[in-house]
Protein backbone atom coordinates (compact mmCIF):
# COMPACT_ATOMS: atom_id res chain seq x y z
CA UNK A 1 0.00 0.00 0.00
CA UNK A 2 1.02 3.59 -0.63
CA UNK A 3 -0.83 6.39 1.13
CA UNK A 4 -0.29 10.11 0.78
CA UNK A 5 -1.50 13.34 2.29
CA UNK A 6 -3.14 15.85 0.00
CA UNK A 7 -1.59 19.31 0.03
CA UNK A 8 -3.85 21.44 2.22
CA UNK A 9 -5.50 24.60 1.01
CA UNK A 10 -3.13 27.55 1.14
CA UNK A 11 -3.05 31.03 -0.36
CA UNK A 12 0.22 30.33 -2.22
CA UNK A 13 -0.25 30.15 -5.98
CA UNK A 14 1.90 27.02 -6.13
CA UNK A 15 -0.72 25.16 -4.11
CA UNK A 16 -3.58 25.35 -6.58
CA UNK A 17 -6.59 23.09 -7.09
CA UNK A 18 -4.88 21.66 -10.16
CA UNK A 19 -1.95 20.48 -8.03
CA UNK A 20 -4.33 18.76 -5.60
CA UNK A 21 -6.24 17.29 -8.53
CA UNK A 22 -2.98 15.87 -9.92
CA UNK A 23 -2.30 14.25 -6.54
CA UNK A 24 -5.73 12.59 -6.68
CA UNK A 25 -4.94 11.07 -10.10
CA UNK A 26 -2.48 8.80 -8.29
CA UNK A 27 -5.45 7.06 -6.67
CA UNK A 28 -6.06 5.26 -9.96
CA UNK A 29 -3.13 3.01 -9.06
CA UNK A 30 -3.91 -0.11 -7.01
CA UNK A 31 -3.48 -0.08 -3.22
CA UNK A 32 -3.27 3.71 -2.93
CA UNK A 33 -5.10 6.18 -0.73
CA UNK A 34 -5.00 9.87 0.10
CA UNK A 35 -5.91 11.74 3.26
CA UNK A 36 -7.83 14.86 2.24
CA UNK A 37 -6.71 17.99 4.09
CA UNK A 38 -8.41 20.81 2.22
CA UNK A 39 -10.43 21.65 5.33
CA UNK A 40 -7.49 21.97 7.73
CA UNK A 41 -5.17 24.14 5.68
CA UNK A 42 -3.69 27.38 6.95
CA UNK A 43 -3.47 30.45 4.72
CA UNK A 44 0.31 30.85 5.00
CA UNK A 45 1.59 27.46 6.17
CA UNK A 46 1.86 24.41 3.92
CA UNK A 47 2.36 22.27 7.05
CA UNK A 48 -0.77 22.82 9.17
CA UNK A 49 -0.51 22.37 12.92
CA UNK A 50 -3.46 19.96 12.94
CA UNK A 51 -1.65 16.63 12.65
CA UNK A 52 -4.29 14.75 14.66
CA UNK A 53 -6.83 14.77 11.81
CA UNK A 54 -4.15 13.91 9.24
CA UNK A 55 -3.08 10.88 11.29
CA UNK A 56 -6.67 9.81 11.88
CA UNK A 57 -7.47 9.97 8.17
CA UNK A 58 -4.38 8.01 7.17
CA UNK A 59 -5.03 5.37 9.83
CA UNK A 60 -8.64 4.94 8.64
CA UNK A 61 -7.39 4.22 5.13
CA UNK A 62 -4.95 1.59 6.43
CA UNK A 63 -7.42 0.04 8.87
CA UNK A 64 -10.05 -0.37 6.14
CA UNK A 65 -7.87 -1.36 3.21
CA UNK A 66 -5.06 -3.35 4.84
CA UNK A 67 -6.62 -4.71 8.01
CA UNK A 68 -10.17 -5.19 6.71
CA UNK A 69 -11.98 -3.09 9.32
CA UNK A 70 -15.50 -2.11 8.34
CA UNK A 71 -15.26 1.67 8.63
CA UNK A 72 -15.53 4.66 6.35
CA UNK A 73 -12.11 5.88 5.30
CA UNK A 74 -12.95 8.60 2.80
CA UNK A 75 -15.09 11.68 2.60
CA UNK A 76 -17.73 11.99 -0.14
CA UNK A 77 -16.09 11.52 -3.54
CA UNK A 78 -17.64 12.95 -6.70
CA UNK A 79 -19.17 10.14 -8.75
CA UNK A 80 -21.41 11.64 -11.43
CA UNK A 81 -23.71 14.52 -12.30
CA UNK A 82 -27.00 14.97 -14.10
CA UNK A 83 -28.51 18.18 -15.42
CA UNK A 84 -32.10 18.59 -14.24
CA UNK A 85 -33.65 21.73 -15.71
CA UNK A 86 -31.85 24.73 -14.26
CA UNK A 87 -29.87 22.64 -11.75
CA UNK A 88 -27.27 19.92 -11.58
CA UNK A 89 -27.64 16.92 -9.26
CA UNK A 90 -24.27 15.61 -8.07
CA UNK A 91 -23.84 12.02 -6.83
CA UNK A 92 -21.10 10.77 -4.53
CA UNK A 93 -19.53 7.58 -3.28
CA UNK A 94 -18.29 7.20 0.32
CA UNK A 95 -21.40 8.66 1.92
CA UNK A 96 -20.40 7.38 5.37
CA UNK A 97 -23.93 7.58 6.75
CA UNK A 98 -25.01 10.57 4.68
CA UNK A 99 -23.93 13.98 3.47
CA UNK A 100 -23.71 16.93 5.86
CA UNK A 101 -22.75 20.58 5.84
CA UNK A 102 -20.24 20.65 8.69
CA UNK A 103 -21.18 23.37 11.14
CA UNK A 104 -24.62 23.76 9.56
CA UNK A 105 -25.62 26.43 7.13
CA UNK A 106 -25.26 26.36 3.36
CA UNK A 107 -22.53 24.50 1.51
CA UNK A 108 -19.62 26.81 0.73
CA UNK A 109 -17.27 27.15 -2.24
CA UNK A 110 -19.69 25.73 -4.82
CA UNK A 111 -19.74 27.20 -8.32
CA UNK A 112 -21.71 26.47 -11.46
CA UNK A 113 -21.18 27.32 -15.13
CA UNK A 114 -23.10 27.26 -18.36
CA UNK A 115 -21.85 26.69 -21.90
CA UNK A 116 -19.93 29.98 -21.67
CA UNK A 117 -17.56 28.23 -19.21
CA UNK A 118 -17.77 31.12 -16.73
CA UNK A 119 -18.08 29.89 -13.16
CA UNK A 120 -20.17 31.87 -10.70
CA UNK A 121 -21.06 31.22 -7.05
CA UNK A 122 -23.95 28.77 -6.78
CA UNK A 123 -26.39 27.55 -4.17
CA UNK A 124 -25.90 23.93 -3.19
CA UNK A 125 -28.42 21.94 -1.16
CA UNK A 126 -28.00 18.45 0.20
CA UNK A 127 -30.86 16.26 -1.02
CA UNK A 128 -30.53 12.78 0.45
CA UNK A 129 -27.47 11.15 -1.09
CA UNK A 130 -26.92 13.97 -3.60
CA UNK A 131 -26.23 17.69 -3.78
CA UNK A 132 -28.37 19.91 -6.01
CA UNK A 133 -26.53 22.93 -7.41
CA UNK A 134 -28.12 25.97 -9.07
CA UNK A 135 -27.53 29.66 -9.67
CA UNK A 136 -29.89 32.39 -10.86
CA UNK A 137 -26.96 33.55 -13.05
CA UNK A 138 -26.77 30.21 -14.92
CA UNK A 139 -30.03 29.31 -16.67
CA UNK A 140 -28.65 26.18 -18.37
CA UNK A 141 -25.87 24.73 -16.18
CA UNK A 142 -23.32 22.30 -17.59
CA UNK A 143 -20.65 22.07 -14.88
CA UNK A 144 -20.02 22.31 -11.13
CA UNK A 145 -16.90 22.92 -9.07
CA UNK A 146 -16.38 22.52 -5.34
CA UNK A 147 -13.54 24.13 -3.36
CA UNK A 148 -11.81 25.00 -6.63
CA UNK A 149 -9.63 27.78 -5.21
CA UNK A 150 -6.19 27.82 -3.58
CA UNK A 151 -7.52 28.31 -0.06
CA UNK A 152 -11.15 27.19 0.36
CA UNK A 153 -11.39 28.32 3.96
CA UNK A 154 -14.50 26.89 5.59
CA UNK A 155 -15.23 24.29 2.91
CA UNK A 156 -17.88 22.21 4.59
CA UNK A 157 -19.11 19.25 2.53
CA UNK A 158 -18.54 16.18 4.72
CA UNK A 159 -20.06 12.77 5.29
CA UNK A 160 -21.66 11.76 8.58
CA UNK A 161 -18.44 9.88 9.44
CA UNK A 162 -16.78 13.28 9.82
CA UNK A 163 -14.61 13.12 6.70
CA UNK A 164 -14.35 15.99 4.19
CA UNK A 165 -15.11 15.82 0.50
CA UNK A 166 -12.07 16.46 -1.64
CA UNK A 167 -12.30 19.33 -4.07
CA UNK A 168 -13.78 18.33 -7.43
CA UNK A 169 -14.90 19.59 -10.76
CA UNK A 170 -17.25 18.06 -13.30
CA UNK A 171 -15.63 19.85 -16.24
CA UNK A 172 -12.22 19.41 -17.87
CA UNK A 173 -11.75 22.95 -19.19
Amino acid sequence: PFYSVQLPGQEASSNSPKVREAQAHGLALPKTGMAVTTDIGEAHNVHPKNKQDVGDRLSRIALANVYGRKLEYSGPVYNSMKVQGGAIRVKFSHLGGGLIAKGGGPLKWVEGAGADKKFVPAEAKIDGKTVVVSSPDVAAPVAVRYAWVNFPEGCNLFNASGLPAPQFRTDNW
